[in-house]
């Protein structure tokens, strides 16, 4: 009897502590709803860009950018940090009152990578004119991102020019 007295209540603990066992670590679909948000997270840098260069909204672009980031815009031509990139994008075309261009990425031409606090983005831009519904220039943005302070931003980004094929 003093057996089943003291068992079952040990018993009972072990399997409340066995329910605890494991906390520290993500079980499988923790992980996969991570990997989602994280990618869905990315996904929203690319929205954001073509939001930014549609509506010339210069803040929008440079909340997309870690502090010390970089951008390749040409060979031999890389900027650093969020000064000399903002400058880039207020001379851009894109920027310009003139240009009444609604940028855009056809969603097959959007890959996305994410592994922990790290991730790629690549997209193509392709530039319409709103008044003359004409496709106008067409680039390319291959991106590294991180996960910095909560928050997804671009660390290093090459553009370039694209080639249209089907």
């Amino acid at each position: 009897m003093r057996r089943i007295l003291i068992g079952g209540p040990l018993g009972v603990l072990a399997i409340a502590l066995a329910g605890c066992g494991g906390s520290s670590t993500k079980s499988a679909s923790d992980q996969t709803i991570q990997r989602q948000a994280d990618l869905w997270s990315i996904d929203q840098l690319e929205k954001n860009f073509h939001k930014a260069t549609s509506k010339k909204d210069i803040d929008l672009m440079m909340s997309l950018w870690a502090p010390q980031a970089t951008f390749t815009t040409k060979p031999g031509q890389t900027l650093t940090g969020k000064e000399q990139i903002r400058r880039f994008w207020l001379a851009a075309p894109a920027f310009q009152p003139e240009n009444r261009w609604i940028s855009d990425t056809p969603a097959y031409k959007i890959r996305i990578t994410v592994n922990g606090d790290r991730g790629t983005l690549h997209f193509e831009c392709h530039y319409i004119d709103g008044k003359t519904k004409k496709l106008g220039p067409v680039t390319v943005a291959d991106q590294q991102v991180a996960r910095i302070n909560g928050s997804w931003l671009i660390t290093d980004m090459v553009g370039g020019s694209a080639t249209l094929t089907p």
